[in-house]
């Protein structure tokens, strides 16, 4: 069975729903649309929960190398006021986004 088949699927509500908290626009006609897509993509991930990874060695890139290792200094980076200068609002120092949630 996959996710689509399931009665608690992405349905166009949903959609809807994740739309607005992204702050995305999406018209009703295409909802049903993308609730298809995003249980699609659901499936799939369901498929990869089904492979059998016992004795495979957790990895982090395909090819094999070596981080080189550094000194761990701590500092400030010396380019906060470059980065906040790009930012649309900020405030003492830190970014002012658009609340998300209600």
């Amino acid at each position: 069975m996959n996710v689509s088949d399931k009665p608690n699927g992405v349905g166009a509500d949903t959609v809807k729903k994740i739309a607005r908290l992204s702050r995305l626009h999406v018209e009703d006609d295409r909802l049903s649309h993308l609730a298809d897509e995003m249980n699609g993509i659901l499936s799939w991930i369901e498929q990869l929960q089904e492979v059998d990874i016992d004795g495979v060695e957790a990895m982090t890139s395909a090819v094999e190398m070596a981080a080189p290792m550094r000194k761990d200094e701590i500092t400030d980076g010396e380019v906060r006021d470059k980065v906040l200068a790009n930012a649309p609002k900020s405030e003492a120092g830190y970014f002012v986004v658009p609340r998300s949630v209600e």
